[in-house]
């Protein structure tokens, strides 16, 4: 539902706390607003990526996947994923979702050039 931001005031609030930095507040939110939309692939990427700035490793990695099972085509999710999956030293699992990325970004597209960039400078520190 593209209208979660209006229809949601959990949701809006995880947004809004996400873009203050307030990782733990965003993270509860989201959370309730998961419980009424499971199947979103936005919602399950946000909490994804809350969870990542918080170090929570392995929910972030559960909920990039939820994102990517609901949407195989979400590129937030493919960039954010590949990206965590650098933090925890995992290059072949970051590169299977930057190979993704190149599949779905048949124009340039952000999500692509970032996770590239990323994955060169980690290569670049090995």
């Amino acid at each position: 539902n593209p209208n979660l931001a209006v229809s949601d005031n959990d949701f809006a609030a995880g947004k809004a706390a996400m873009d203050k930095r307030n990782w733990r507040e965003a993270v509860q939110r989201f959370e309730v607003a998961l419980k009424r939309n499971p199947d979103s692939a936005d919602l399950n990427n946000y909490l994804g990526y809350t969870n990542r700035q918080l170090k929570n490793f392995d929910a972030a990695f559960k909920y990039y996947k939820r994102a990517i099972e609901i949407d195989p085509r979400h590129r937030g999710a493919h960039e954010y994923i590949g990206e965590a999956y650098l933090m925890v030293n995992d290059l072949p699992n970051a590169e299977k979702h930057l190979a993704a990325l190149r599949q779905i970004c048949l124009l340039p597209c952000e999500e692509l050039d970032d996770l590239d960039k990323a994955v060169k400078a980690y290569k670049s520190r090995k």
